[in-house]
Formats: structure tokens, C-alpha cells, sequence
């Protein structure tokens, strides 16, 4: 495996090594940098829950190294709110892919607009959801979600694109069920009535949209039939 140090200090970046997770979270809150890469095998506190904890105070694009491939790591590495992840051992064209890759979504991830209604405040920048006056706790995976849909609020982002943002272009179609999942966990959070949602509204056969004026618009059309 190509040196870490010695890639990211060719790209024109000064990376600093800290020994532990406890010695990165310090520095980070110190400190932010432009972004972190962590290795879930680092002693004391792992990797992922240095992601965890890290994500608790900043949204600094992180990367988690895994080991082998296993599945089982990039799937808590990405619940944990990683913006990415990379194999062990991996080599200097796939490390700058995914630090760009990282540092995109962080890009768009600043220009998130923030979302304000009667019963629905959500702040992106602040990883705070707001539901009919009561704070609301999200999963990683139900904030990038969230996020995803409001970025095309008011048009339909199809079930594969939204595979491909949350999980990676590993995943295939099979894994609809897998999302079904989370859209059902984020509106029984947000929704005044899950059963009957007034945000997150499904396309069949489509995707989902997030539209709060989705529903009013479609019985509107319906009372002139």
C-alpha cells in the first residue's frame, strides 16, 4: 500500500496523523480540517464510532478505511454518517477518487437549502429536524435521505438514484426493499400522519418525492373529474 502521508502531501495537502480516535476528536474540535480519513482499526475508540462522535459536532467530509471488503464494515461505516469508504490496502488513484468524491458532496451538502413549514423545520447545516414542535432524532442514513429528497423538492428522484447517493453504485435494484425501509422509518419521524404523508409521497414503480403541496394538488385535480 502507497504511504498515506506521502499521497495526500502530493496533492499540495498537510496531513497530520493523530494515534487514536480521542487524540482526532480533540483536534478536529479544535481545529476542523477539510477532511479526515479514519481507520476503523485504530486503538482505544474505532474508527466507526469516531465517525459517530465526530458527526456529532461537525460535518467535515470523512472517509473510513476498511478492512477485506467485508460488507458488513462499509454498511455501518456509511450508518455512521461516512461520506465514503475505501479498502485496505488501496492505492493512490483510489484514495484521490474518493477524497474528491468527498469533497463534492460537501460542496452540495453546504449549498442544502434548510426547509421551514407549520409543522416541519429541518437545518442541514445544523443536523437539526424539527417535527410539529418536538426535536427529532435521525438516523445518518434517514438525514442523507431526507436531504437527497429535498435537494429535488417537488420532482421524483427515482429509487435507483436514491440507492446509489445512500449506499454506493454497488448496491442494485433488489435492494428497493432496503430503502422501503428507511422511507417508512423517516415519515413514522416527520410525518403527521404516516399512513396519509404529507411530505414524502411514493411514485409507483418511480421513487419518492418530497412535496408538502403534493397531496392538496393532486385532490384539487380530482374534484374536477
Amino acid at each position: 500500500m502507497t504511504d498515506t502521508n506521502v499521497i495526500l502531501t502530493g496533492t499540495g495537502a498537510q496531513p497530520a496523523k493523530r494515534a487514536n480516535g480521542h487524540e482526532a476528536i480533540e483536534d478536529i474540535k479544535a481545529d476542523c480540517p477539510e477532511l479526515v480519513l479514519l481507520d476503523v482499526n485504530m486503538p482505544g475508540v474505532d474508527g466507526f464510532e469516531t465517525c459517530k462522535r465526530i458527526r456529532g459536532f461537525s460535518n467535515v467530509p470523512i472517509i473510513v478505511a476498511t478492512v477485506g471488503g467485508d460488507e458488513e464494515d462499509k454498511v455501518i461505516a456509511l450508518d455512521a454518517a461516512a461520506d465514503g469508504y475505501i479498502v485496505k490496502p488501496f492505492g493512490t488513484q483510489g484514495l484521490l477518487a474518493r477524497i474528491r468524491a468527498a469533497a463534492r458532496r460537501a460542496v452540495r451538502a453546504q449549498r442544502t437549502p434548510s426547509f421551514n413549514s407549520p409543522g416541519l423545520k429541518i437545518d442541514f447545516e445544523c443536523r437539526r429536524v424539527i417535527a410539529d414542535g418536538h426535536p427529532v432524532y435521525l438516523t445518518p442514513t434517514e438525514f442523507e435521505l431526507l436531504k437527497h429528497l429535498l435537494l429535488k423538492e417537488g420532482k421524483p428522484v427515482s429509487h435507483a438514484k436514491l440507492i446509489h447517493l445512500l449506499w454506493g453504485p454497488e448496491k442494485h435494484s433488489y435492494d428497493c426493499k432496503h430503502l422501503r425501509v428507511f422511507i417508512g422509518q423517516l415519515r413514522r419521524k416527520i410525518e403527521p400522519n404516516p399512513g396519509q404523508p404529507r411530505y414524502i409521497h411514493t411514485e409507483p414503480v418511480i421513487g419518492h418525492r418530497f412535496d408538502p403541496d403534493y397531496v392538496a394538488a393532486t385532490k384539487t385535480r380530482k374534484s374536477y373529474l
